[in-house]
């Protein structure tokens, strides 16, 4: 069993482990514990036997207990708790196995039968901070990597008859967001003669719209709340280029392989999260500020006011390049 209960990006990044044990292990069968919100990414994979899904918009004890009593059917080989919070660490005490395995960071992990160094720093990327887990089993480590389903793949194909771009233009966290006045200049500036599909979850769609109703580029498609996450990352694979926030489509992204240019704001790549696909940029501001990384998540508001980190990066690095 893999617990990863955080956000989407985290979810996806941790399929490095499903493809890890796939090849280290063939006939194992794996269960996944995530967040409900999170569950569509994995339902159709086969490499996963069941999805384990916590609903945590319910009341935090009594789904958590709910969760717990699905674990406890299955007598588990090994338990991977892939999160630091408490809340993972009690499933994973709770937990019929033979073995476990999760970081130090844990309050828990005294319990556990292996605990590994959860280690920040410069160079060190989240898959290879999840590889540890694992390591000492054998095997290399892996890339991230989403099955599509031909249902899926199929549920784009009418948007592809041509050259296109995705953006993703959103965050859940403000200062990680470059900014809406600055996408619509993208949009009206930009060389590219192709379509442009704006995507992103239903919540985001009126916000979406604004930026496309300010831009005077037509050729653009609000697909906000239209395409699941996987209908996404089918959409971004064979785009002509990806625009991304260092947020959960960046992540699509890797785990597609999909052409990539992912825009940094408040964060940096040394912070372990950076994009992993073959053809990636990183596209952020050179002025060394002595603000930035303002946090690990991002800030609700710039918390010195002027937002520089967004302003200030050359926007015409976010063009396509022609191939040499």
């Amino acid at each position: 069993m893999i617990i990863q209960t955080a956000f989407i990006g985290d979810v996806i990044l941790t399929t490095c482990l499903l493809e890890f044990f796939k090849s280290t292990d063939p006939g194992c069968e794996i269960d996944f514990v995530l967040r409900k919100s999170n569950a569509s990414l994995l339902r159709e994979n086969p490499a996963v036997r069941k999805v384990i899904a916590w609903d945590k918009s319910q009341p935090k004890v009594k789904s958590l207990a709910g969760v717990i009593k699905e674990i406890r059917r299955t007598q588990y080989d090994l338990v991977v708790n892939t999160h630091r919070f408490a809340s993972t660490g009690i499933m994973t005490l709770l937990a019929k196995a033979r073995y476990k395995v999760g970081y130090d960071k844990n309050p828990l992990s005294l319990f556990y039968s292996k605990r590994v160094a959860h280690q920040f720093g410069k160079g060190i990327h989240e898959v290879d901070r999840l590889h540890a887990l694992v390591a000492h089993l054998g095997g290399r480590s892996f890339k991230p990597k989403l099955f599509l389903p031909d249902t899926v793949t199929e549920q784009v194909k009418a948007y592809q008859n041509g050259p296109y771009r995705v953006i993703a233009p959103l965050s859940v966290w403000f200062t990680k967001q470059y900014p809406a006045d600055l996408w619509v200049d993208f949009l009206n500036n930009s060389a590219f003669s192709g379509h442009t599909y704006m995507v992103g979850g239903p919540d985001d769609f009126e916000e979406v719209e604004q930026i496309r109703e300010a831009s005077t580029n037509k050729a653009v498609t609000n697909l906000c709340g239209k395409l699941s996450l996987l209908a996404s990352a089918a959409l971004m694979k064979d785009a002509q280029m990806n625009y991304v926030n260092d947020s959960g489509p960046m992540h699509l992204c890797s785990a597609v392989n999909a052409p990539v240019k992912a825009i940094y704001c408040s964060t940096t790549p040394d912070l372990g999260f950076g994009p992993l696909s073959d053809q990636s940029e990183v596209v952020e501001t050179k002025e060394a500020l002595d603000c930035r990384p303002c946090g690990i998540h991002g800030k609700t508001t710039c918390p010195k006011g002027h937002f520089k980190c967004a302003y200030e990066i050359d926007q015409s690095r976010l063009e396509i390049q022609p191939a040499i």
